[in-house]
């Protein structure tokens, strides 16, 4: 009898299941019947049309953007073979569909055709198409902060990854975990987590070194610095690493379309090598009247490239704080640097500052952000991307990646054809992670957005910035409770000066 009974409700539960399913199927199931023309793009969520995509990437998930309907059908074609299909609220593709149909058309593009249904009508607007890249996307997915609005508190904020070829999103460490705290410049060798390093500010302050399988929380302040160990940068050995050390403040604007601005009373740029805990500085490159700042090395570990201002009267005279990118020799063998600084671009000449330089990891181009004053792009409207061929000395906007808002804080995939950063479009006040292709001659591809399972429910819905993005070769493997038990023990390892 009890078993009887039990077979009853088992069948009951799949009947139930199954009707539940139905439920949640998507109401739009139908065929496409007299739809009208019409000669237009179709308004969509993100903007997908004629973006160039590696075929590794995650389905370009998108919504319609063009008012009330009742459906949305969308249809793929290959230029070299396969179709896929989609119906419902939204053009939700199959994972394993999308990867098969990309895979297959490497090289070629993705012709994609759009029907809306609205009052019984249906309505099937301009083709657009996808290219895709012949070239890979190598790295697993992606590293980055997000954080939510705020000015002058640590709110919440966390240290993310996200594989690249799913929708699948995993916190590293979240200030949850430590409350209070600010985590932040996460930074890794060579898109290699098992070599990496990130910042706490707050009262338990930390610089964390993942180094030679072993993991240090250092001193957060050295007084012989003056100030905070930021913007890391690793050798290619993973013998050293940079930073700059800086005393940064920040002030309110009291016009209409500005609203932060981030300045450095004072900054300077060293090298740290983890196996003696010893800091190497050298006169040149922390100097009383100059500001260096974010130093990044070179592929192949000879060069050591940063920018630098010369010092202002803060804040009064803000706006002319005009960065140029420099550069100095450094013997990794030794850990010593040059005798002379070299200027590789001169932005104050042009009235514009440089930031964020970014070295491309097959050492051709150096990718940097002009503005036109200051360091801190996020906050510029007018930031936008642009290459300099470390050869010629030519430089370039990235003019079908940047956008009216502010572009910045980029990163380069491990094979330099693919870039991501952080942009302002589509509002100006979030800034969100994207993604370019780069050509062989330099040149970027038209940008898009990272794509979500559906886009307007993660992006109306999660309501924060997102910064700092990496690659990242693997997924991070990181013990983040115990990593926030070293964070509120104050157990600290001390650095110290090279003599």
């Amino acid at each position: 009898m009890q078993t009887r009974l039990y077979h009853i409700l088992i069948t009951f539960w799949r009947m139930a299941a199954v009707a539940v399913a139905i439920i949640m199927m998507p109401s739009c199931t139908q065929r496409v019947e007299n739809a009208v023309s019409v000669d237009e793009w179709p308004k969509i969520f993100p903007d997908y049309a004629d973006v160039t995509i590696p075929a590794e990437i995650a389905p370009l998930n998108f919504c319609y953007a063009g008012g009330e309907f009742e459906c949305m059908d969308v249809v793929v074609k290959g230029s070299k073979g396969g179709e896929m299909h989609t119906q419902g609220d939204y053009a939700d593709f199959d994972i394993d569909d999308w990867h098969a149909l990309t895979e297959a058309n490497r090289g070629g593009q993705l012709t994609v055709t759009v029907s809306v249904k609205h009052e019984g009508q249906w309505t099937q607007f301009r083709d657009f198409t996808i290219h895709v890249s012949t070239s890979p996307l190598e790295e697993w997915g992606l590293t980055y902060r997000r954080v939510a609005p705020g000015y002058e508190t640590y709110s919440h904020m966390g240290i993310y990854q996200r594989c690249l070829s799913n929708f699948s999103e995993y916190a590293i460490i979240d200030n949850t975990e430590v409350p209070g705290m600010c985590v932040n410049c996460h930074t890794s060798n060579r898109m290699d987590p098992s070599q990496m390093v990130f910042h706490v500010r707050g009262e338990h302050g930390a610089t964390m070194i993942r180094h030679d399988g072993k993991t240090e929380w250092l001193a957060a302040k050295n007084d012989l610095l003056g100030g905070s160990m930021v913007y890391p940068y690793w050798h290619p050995s993973g013998n050293y690493c940079a930073f700059s050390t800086n005393q940064t403040r920040q002030g309110f604007h009291v016009v209409h379309d500005e609203r932060i601005e981030v300045f450095d009373l004072s900054s300077d740029i060293f090298v740290y090598h983890p196996e003696t805990h010893e800091i190497i500085s050298d006169s040149l490159i922390m100097t009383k009247d100059w500001s260096e700042n974010c130093p990044v090395f070179s592929p192949d570990g000879r060069t050591l490239y940063f920018m630098t201002c010369r010092q202002q009267d803060y804040p009064a005279h803000f706006k002319q704080e005009r960065y140029n990118l420099c550069s100095i020799s450094f013997d990794p063998e030794k850990g010593t640097f040059g005798d002379h600084v070299d200027t590789l671009f001169n932005a104050s000449a042009m009235e514009k500052s440089l930031t964020w330089p970014r070295p491309s990891y097959d050492g051709k181009y150096m990718l940097f952000t002009l503005i036109d004053y200051g360091y801190f792009s996020v906050w510029h409207k007018e930031a936008d991307q642009w290459m300099l061929n470390l050869e010629t000395g030519e430089t370039w906007p990235l003019e079908k990646a940047n956008s009216p808002q502010s572009d910045s804080y980029h990163n380069w995939s491990g094979n330099s054809r693919w870039i991501v950063f952080t942009s302002r479009r589509g509002g100006g006040l979030y800034s969100r992670l994207y993604l370019a292709g780069i050509d062989d001659k330099g040149h970027a591809t038209k940008a898009f957005l990272l794509p979500q399972r559906n886009p307007w429910a993660y992006y109306d819905e999660t309501l924060y910035s997102f910064n700092t993005p990496d690659f990242t070769r693997t997924k991070v493997e990181f013990d983040h409770r115990g990593a926030a038990k070293a964070i509120m023990s104050d157990q600290r390892v001390n650095t110290q000066v090279r003599p």
